[in-house]
């Protein structure tokens, strides 16, 4: 079995030495842009997971911004994470009726979403129908390899424990095709977040994977700093007595 850290080297190599890689290089060391993620990012919305989503959840990073773009397009409420989730305000909330259709394509880039988007704590959100992943490599049965730091899966099992995601919320990720293996060669954990759809310029994959969601936080892999520098770390640790 191939390590977690083996795959995203050879992934980010691949992508840079076949010229597959996009803004901003280089791809290692982030969820690397992609040719192709506009392409990808269409034939997202053109499942019924996304025409049936009011409220998605989506990563910050460059290959996502294409269908952050389009969720407000399509009328639908878009949630970025802040940084680290480190605020208690952790979520930043772009309202496509409040920002106005001039600005959907520059409100959800990173760069500018502050001067467009309101911070407000996770309950805000309501229920999430549709939670678009970022990743460096991903299975055809699920398995995600994002960039090794552990925010997203954090971020879905606190959504998890706030009732917010449950088995009627989609998780995809859009990705180049040379970045979808047939089946995980890595270790999947259990606070590894599985895929439902795995789309890329070319085709989705709606996954029959093994692998179970996580039912929550996974506590065993926080530590003390986290709570003490993510607020609702620390929050759900007192409620959970954690």
């Amino acid at each position: 079995m191939t390590s977690k850290d083996d795959v995203r080297e050879r992934v980010w190599d691949m992508l840079d030495e076949e010229g597959l890689a996009r803004f901003p290089f280089p791809p290692h060391g982030r969820i690397p842009n992609f040719d192709g993620a506009r392409e990808a990012a269409d034939r997202l919305a053109a499942t019924d997971a996304w025409r049936d989503a009011d409220v998605v959840k989506a990563n910050p990073d460059a290959p996502q911004l294409p269908a952050r773009r389009r969720a407000l397009h399509d009328g639908e409420t878009l949630y970025m994470a802040v940084p680290r989730l480190r605020d208690p305000e952790c979520f930043l909330e772009l309202d496509p009726t409040r920002i106005g259709s001039d600005n959907f394509d520059r409100a959800p880039a990173l760069s500018n979403v502050d001067d467009y988007a309101e911070a407000v704590r996770p309950a805000a959100l309501g229920h999430v129908d549709l939670v678009l992943s970022g990743s460096v490599a991903v299975s055809e049965d699920g398995a995600r390899i994002g960039k090794g730091e552990g925010f997203s899966d954090v971020e879905f099992g606190v959504l998890v424990d706030l009732g917010l995601v449950d088995d009627g919320t989609t998780v995809a990720t859009t990705v180049h095709e040379r970045q979808v293996y047939e089946t995980a060669t890595w270790p999947v954990e259990a606070h590894d977040v599985p895929m439902d759809l795995v789309v890329t310029p070319e085709r989705v994959v709606a996954v029959d994977g093994p692998y179970e969601r996580p039912s929550g936080v996974d506590w065993d892999a926080v530590s003390e700093a986290d709570r003490e520098e993510i607020p609702i770390l620390g929050e759900l640790a007192v409620e959970s007595d954690r």
